[in-house]
């Protein structure tokens, strides 16, 4: 039941994105279009999930015998970035359509602050590794979540010829994104 909390919490309760507001750069830019927000939101999930993982033995096994937990910022950042070229090579072989349509925001993964912060979140709620996993897993979904309602709206609004020109584009994507922040706290009753 533990880790069904977990994964409850994080996908919905506290959303990195609309509850927590993490990761918004790549929130905003990449919430164009819904294949582009489903790329992103798999690359950062798969991100996550093996920091999570990483960023959990390398505190564990060598910041704390080292007595320099300290350093986990750095630590974590650099086993973000290192994640993050792996993802971005194998997307450049392996789906170079998604590689371009992520463009810039692929190398931004690297400072998503909504990966870090979802690291950070797991080394101070003393999750063991399982926990890690399933809060990376969930959080990351969470994130997907939010980016694919997102781009789902704007796609809608761009058809939408009624709206008025100094609403379009971002102006419509910060107040839909304000709203669904509203619409997510309905979540909060879900975990006492």
């Amino acid at each position: 039941m533990n880790l069904f909390v977990i994964f409850i919490s994080c996908l919905l309760v506290n959303n990195v994105v609309l509850a927590k507001f993490l990761g918004i750069c790549s929130f905003l830019g990449v919430s164009k279009k819904i294949e582009t927000a489903v790329g992103m939101g798999g690359a950062v999930t798969f991100v996550m999930a093996i920091a999570s993982i990483v960023s959990f033995a390398v505190y564990k096994y060598i910041l704390i015998p080292l007595d320099i937990t300290y350093m986990y910022t750095l630590a974590f950042i650099l086993v973000i970035a290192a994640l993050v070229q792996l993802v971005e090579m194998f997307l450049k072989k392996n789906s170079p359509s998604l590689y371009k349509a992520l463009g810039i925001f692929l190398p931004l993964i690297t400072t998503n602050c909504a990966i870090l912060g979802a690291v950070i979140i797991n080394m101070n709620e003393n999750y063991n590794l399982i926990q890690s996993l399933v809060a990376a897993v969930a959080t990351g979904l969470g994130y997907m979540l939010s980016i694919v309602l997102l781009a789902g709206l704007r796609e809608r609004m761009e058809e939408n010829e009624s709206i008025p020109a100094c609403m379009q584009g971002l102006p419509l994507s910060l107040l839909t994104a304000c709203l669904m922040s509203i619409a997510f706290l309905g979540f909060q009753g879900l975990i006492h």
